[in-house]
């Protein structure tokens, strides 16, 4: 069958001839057809933006359902949005181009460019920066200088076809054209990134509607599904093309990111910032260059935790405390776990108690140190990092002072109110009402984590019902091993329950955040980050928090136990805590990442059924049919729009962060927990970069100067790790002890586990069978003069640790500035270069530009 009609209009006006001509094809045996690979296909430009939405070919019949009248009704009235929606982008001078595809569904793509006089208004309207002059100083970063100078062979470099130009840039001016770099070629003056911004622009700014009613943007196109999707095109496909000979230099942006970026192969390899920040914009390109940074400064975390685990197998070895706990036999009886357990005998925890000194030794103190001056350390330098690449990127004095309000706040604010420095009507809600609403969000975070620590509450009371189930068994194996089996289980359903409780709480805060009205998108970021956030830090770090810190804290003594909800306190283990936090560690740090693997499996999953949805079947001209498949020749905004939606990066900076977390709050627990995020983040680098090159659509790149209010959580995770390790080392961990014990006998640890064990009183059981237990009390039940002893030194080591981790970190921050002084220089000479490129009547001579690039040389 030939169509001879041509079914492709530019001017929209014209698509409601094509959409009636549509209805008058017969179509027999073939499942969908592609009107524009039946006619010629021209275009007048490159293709910036494309949208797309689908509609039912269900013909609604007389007997049809209220619900099916309904869903009619709201197709009719998407319909009229996006005609009233295009004819507007038309008359902002934006070409169109219309492409249907027919299959269980009509698919109709709006393929849209923007001319030279657009791109010209909009880009000095929204201050796209472009280029004066190349830079011609090479990018290097600290371990390829140390390398180099070293003369090690740097095995982490690779050499990159079409590498990004770096460029001294300042704002458009239209009337200043001829100064800038590359302006006699208007079809490749403006990136493609920024092209992707003007149209973006456009876009959210366009009325549909009822401007009362807040109908603007494709934003709220999208989120009341008039249209499926709205998104700037990929390069090409990115698989490298066929034969055996392929010139690099002949490969689009995206092929290469793939070929040096998103492989496996490339694990040991730079990533390639400068191209991911040319194909993705600057926002994207900062999270990868901080993931990056974060992960190579993991490497000396992980060397200096692996040897400190390594000390630790060797006191299994030499320890005297365990040798004593090993060969004491029936020397030590221990005091029943609970009311219906019974004796038992120290050396039984001889294993679990070696096993102990693998996580707890002196070399934690070292390392407790050591992580602290790490973080504060690496802090600061990617600070210094962040300022060179935000000044390489052209975007160290990032900031949108006309910032258009947000979509839905233009759609929900109550009120208009004149813009003082505009003069225009603004959509409006009152900083009070705001107040009010942000102050509700409050109580209702405070509810979340009592909800929270309500769940901490019950996960305490079923390891310790469990263990009592297991106690009254007749299984030998499990009455011995029963609080183990408790602890493990119990960190299992934890992690359960955090990523359900997280899952709940993601979905309140955006309503609550959208609830509160923020006007502009940064403030709604980062009101969203903080409130999830602190959700997630208790959610997450409550139950480690009550293990190293509560737990064990306070249980009485045989005879006078206390009791919560009428069943005795918990107490640690027979190894210890700090065996427990590790434990509980290790869940949650290795299971959050197995479920985080199987998420990304299920990702695969979902943009495989994406595909075949869009095309069930391809039929060839031969007859032979492909299942899931799409013919070869598919067009790239069919092939795009079968990709996944990239919804932001919260979700991995909010894993990172967390992480970060991990290995800092508690790492005087778990030495390895550097190490396991080393391995994690080497993979997770290649994950991420493979969904952004080959399962996501390509998103609209965003500038921005740093990775915001991450930075400021970060910190504040510095700080709450120092006070933490400096109280875990004091009260958890069995260091201090030691070290008073070995003070006070010569500094022989002899005798060290018969002086914490306490003694019952002679009334405990009727029998007057006295056992031991731990506590530094006497026979009735007083504490010692070795405890207070004891609590002045911890809390004396508490002072002296943060102190001194605060007095050196500060030292570190002094020395290290912010921002290095060759890019201060840079940044006042572009400062330069912009004032004589803007200047009015001001023309340089060939002398002057002589200069000009005899002192970028210099630089």
């Amino acid at each position: 069958m030939v169509l001879q009609r041509k079914m492709l209009s530019r001017v929209y006006g014209e698509y409601k001839f094509a959409e009636q001509s549509l209805s008058l094809i017969c179509i027999y045996n073939v499942h969908f057809i592609y009107l524009h690979m039946l006619i010629p296909f021209i275009h007048l430009g490159p293709i910036d933006f494309v949208l797309v939405w689908e509609e039912s070919l269900a013909v609604l019949k007389d007997g049809a359902s209220e619900k099916d009248k309904s869903c009619h009704a709201t197709q009719d009235s998407h319909r009229k949005w996006r005609e009233d929606f295009l004819s507007r982008l038309q008359a902002a001078g934006i070409d169109q181009e219309m492409v249907i595809l027919q299959a269980k569904k009509k698919i109709s793509y709006v393929l849209l460019s923007a001319p030279w006089s657009v791109l010209c208004y909009y880009a000095e309207e929204i201050s796209l920066r472009v280029p004066l002059q190349m830079v011609t100083t090479p990018n290097y970063n600290w371990s390829e200088r140390m390398l180099e100078k070293t003369k090690i062979p740097n095995l982490m470099s690779q050499d990159l076809p079409s590498m990004p130009p770096n460029y001294y840039t300042c704002q458009f001016r239209s009337n200043k054209l001829e100064r800038f770099l590359g302006s006699e070629n208007k079809e490749t003056f403006f990136k493609t990134t920024q092209r992707h911004q003007v149209l973006y622009e456009i876009l959210a700014r366009t009325p549909y509607g009822a401007l009362k009613r807040g109908e603007v943007g494709i934003d709220r196109l999208l989120s009341e599904n008039a249209f499926s999707a709205a998104y700037p095109l990929h390069e090409g496909r990115f698989q490298m093309p066929e034969g055996d000979a392929v010139d690099s230099q002949s490969l689009s942006m995206r092929q290469i990111l793939h070929q040096y970026w998103a492989r496996w192969a490339s694990w040991k390899n730079y990533q390639p910032l400068d191209h991911i920040r040319e194909y993705y914009g600057e926002k994207i390109a900062l999270y990868f260059a901080w993931l990056g940074f974060y992960t190579g400064w993991l490497l000396p975390a992980a060397v200096v935790g692996t040897l400190v685990f390594l000390f630790g197998i060797w006191l299994m070895v030499t320890d005297v405390p365990a040798r004593e706990i090993c060969e004491s036999k029936d020397g030590f009886v221990m005091c029943p776990l609970c009311k219906i357990c019974s004796y038992w005998n120290l050396s039984s925890i001889c294993t679990t108690f070696k096993a102990g000194l693998l996580f707890d030794n002196g070399g934690t103190v070292f390392f407790s140190i050591f992580m602290a001056l790490w973080a504060v350390t690496f802090l600061e330098y990617w600070k210094r990092t962040s300022a060179v690449l935000a000044h390489r990127w052209d975007c160290s004095e990032f900031q949108e002072t006309e910032e258009r309000p947000r979509p839905e706040f233009t759609a929900t604010a109550p009120m208009t109110l004149r813009n003082p420095v505009t003069g225009a009507e603004e959509p409006y809600f009152p900083k009070r009402s705001r107040f009010n609403r942000t102050l509700t969000g409050g109580m209702v975070i405070m509810i979340m984590v009592s909800v929270v620590l309500m769940f901490v509450v019950a996960i305490i009371l079923y390891r310790v019902i469990l263990s009592i189930v297991l106690y009254k068994s007749q299984n030998a194996f499990l009455i011995f091993s029963a609080g183990r089996i408790a602890s493990l289980t119990g960190s299992v359903l934890n992690l359960l329950v955090i990523l359900m409780l997280s899952r709940v709480y993601i979905y309140l805060a955006q309503v609550l955040t959208r609830w509160e009205m923020h006007r502009t998108q940064t403030k709604y970021e980062d009101m969203f980050i903080l409130k999830v956030f602190i959700f997630q830090f208790v959610n997450f770090y409550s139950s480690p928090v009550y293990i190293a810190f509560f737990k064990g804290r306070f249980v009485g003594y045989p005879g006078n136990y206390y009791k919560l909800l009428g069943i005795r306190n918990e107490d640690c283990g027979a190894g210890g805590c700090l065996i427990e936090l590790a434990q509980e560690l290790l869940v949650i740090m290795v299971g959050k990442q197995v479920i985080n693997n199987i998420q990304e499996f299920i990702m695969k999953l979902k943009s495989w059924w994406q595909k075949r949805k869009i095309h069930p079947k391809v039929r060839a001209e031969h007859g032979e049919v492909k299942e899931g498949g799409q013919t070869q020749d598919a067009a790239p905004w069919e092939t795009d729009y079968e990709l996944l939606l990239c919804e932001g990066l919260f979700d991995e900076y909010l894993e990172m962060v967390l992480q970060f977390g991990f290995i800092t709050i508690f790492v005087a627990a778990c030495p390895l927990a550097p190490l396991f995020a080393l391995i994690n983040n080497w993979v997770e680098v290649r994950l991420d970069a493979q969904k952004f090159v080959c399962q996501y659509r390509r998103p609209v790149a965003e500038r921005a100067q740093d990775i915001g209010i991450w930075l400021d959580i970060l910190q504040v995770i510095t700080y709450v790790a120092v006070i933490s390790n400096a109280f875990l080392i004091a009260f958890t961990s069995d260091f201090l002890p030691r070290l008073y014990y070995r003070y006070n006998n010569d500094g022989n640890l002899q005798g060290y586990v018969n002086f914490t064990l306490g003694t019952s009183p002679s009334n405990f059981n009727a029998n007057n069978t006295q056992c031991r237990y731990r506590g530094y009390r006497d026979r009735n039940g007083h504490f010692r003069p070795e405890y207070f002893h004891l609590l002045a030194c911890r809390l004396a080591f508490v002072i002296i640790f943060e102190h001194v981790v605060f007095f050196i970190g500060r030292l570190i921050d002094i020395m290290v500035p912010d921002i290095p002084e060759d890019v201060e220089i840079k940044i006042k000479r572009e400062h330069y270069m912009a004032k004589e490129a803007l200047a009015e009547n001001q023309v340089r001579t060939p002398t002057q530009q002589l200069k000009t690039n005899d002192l970028t040389r210099d630089n």
